[in-house]
């Protein structure tokens, strides 16, 4: 029987093994708690659920098992944690949900030409760099995509669902305009150019249901897709909101640094929590508020902070960079086609777009991305605690 799940979480869990330790923590799992997995080392696909007949699954290339297990399980993994060997910690699966805003942005476009690209590409600088994205993968982690939409013919795009019971097919929206905002068209038949890293490889994971809303596991499994398909970006649109002290997930935390020493880049938004206008400012989000996770803020058209974009209110979680976040235009599932819309989940694909043209330009991967996407980036009229480094420019 397992334990009953608290508010915000699934009732499983995440087993962190320590490095270099996967297969010795796999054989602890089984031989001191009776928690039998499936490594998605035996085969090339990566499960959104474990086989009826086992207790969990094993993320081989992160180090990570995401588990069933009952009270005196979870006591005897604690106390392993607690002791030297391959098992590191135990932390509860949260439920994760698409990243959007609580109430409309004011469209306040008019001071802008949007005739030819969107005012977002505009103040990233976008159209004005030499760069396109050509050869490096991003891979969008979110509701999925609108496969057949006629603005993305031709490109090169690599999908898979880590939903179970759901393909890639974008019944929700929000990672179709996620994906079009980092990846989409410059040209378009109707409509301003949205794409920034135009020519990027598109990797679409589906790791939020179309209801938006998904698990940890599911998120890791997708990073996990990611970095074995050499993705040099990862885009989360995504998280949980996290009252101020909450520890971050030091799960997350080390799979960050891990995907880091490969190359991966891991993007979030740092969350809509906050109503500014009220006086509330909320702390930034899971798992964003991880130090080895770009956190984004989201800016709005005259480059003052949204409303709704939270920001660094403790010593827990800071928001490192800021992007292009209000009325953001992007694509949309047909027939709508395409749609505006606003949040730190629209401000999140900005950055990590910008982040495929440095890495394209400069060759830069991992912790000197980042380094280059900070140092880079717009000082704006704001404070660091809530935009970090800056708005970021394109090279």
């Amino acid at each position: 029987m397992t334990q009953a799940a608290a508010a915000g979480t699934t009732g499983r869990y995440l087993v962190l093994l320590e490095d270099d330790a996967v297969a010795a923590g796999t054989r602890e799992l089984a031989d001191r708690a009776g928690i039998r997995t499936w490594s998605t080392a035996d085969a090339g696909a990566t499960p959104v659920a474990p086989a009826p007949d086992l207790d969990g699954m094993v993320l081989h290339e992160l180090g990570v098992a995401v588990v069933t297990a009952d009270h005196d399980q979870v006591r005897e993994l604690a106390r392993a944690a607690a002791e030297p060997g391959p098992i590191a910690l135990i932390e509860p699966e949260r439920i994760v949900h698409a990243i959007e805003p609580a109430a409309p942005a004011v469209a306040e476009q008019a001071a802008i030409d949007e005739t030819m690209f969107t005012w977002g590409l505009q103040a990233v600088g976008a159209p004005n760099s030499t760069a396109t994205g050509k050869g490096i993968r991003v891979a969008v982690l979110d509701t999925g995509l609108d496969l057949g939409h006629p603005d993305l013919a031709g490109r090169t795009i690599v999908s898979n669902s880590f939903v179970q019971g759901q393909e890639v097919q974008d019944g929700h929206g929000h990672g179709t305009h996620c994906v079009g905002t980092s990846c989409g068209p410059r040209e378009v038949a109707d409509g301003p150019g949205y794409g920034v890293a135009y020519e990027a490889e598109i990797y679409a994971g589906k790791v939020l249901s179309d209801q938006g809303s998904g698990a940890d596991g599911g998120i890791l499994a997708g990073i996990s897709w990611a970095i074995s398909n050499g993705c040099a970006v990862i885009s989360m649109s995504l998280g949980a909101a996290t009252r101020p002290g909450q520890p971050y997930s030091r799960t997350f935390e080390r799979v960050a640094l891990r995907a880091l020493d490969r190359g991966t880049l891991i993007i979030a938004a740092a969350g809509n929590e906050s109503s500014r206008s009220a006086g509330l400012v909320s702390p930034v989000g899971h798992p964003a508020n991880c130090p080895s996770i770009l956190a984004v803020g989201a800016l709005d058209v005259k480059l003052m902070l949204a409303d709704f974009s939270c920001g660094t209110v403790d010593n827990v979680g800071a928001v490192d960079v800021a992007g292009p976040g209000v009325d953001v235009y992007s694509s949309w599932p047909v027939p709508l086609g395409h749609r505006r819309i606003s949040g730190t989940s629209m401000a999140t694909p900005h950055v990590a777009g910008v982040a495929a043209l440095i890495a394209q330009a400069s060759g830069a991967r991992g912790y000197e991305l980042w380094a280059r996407l900070a140092q880079t980036a717009r000082r704006v009229r704001l404070p660091s605690t809530d935009v970090g480094a800056g708005l970021v420019q394109a090279p």
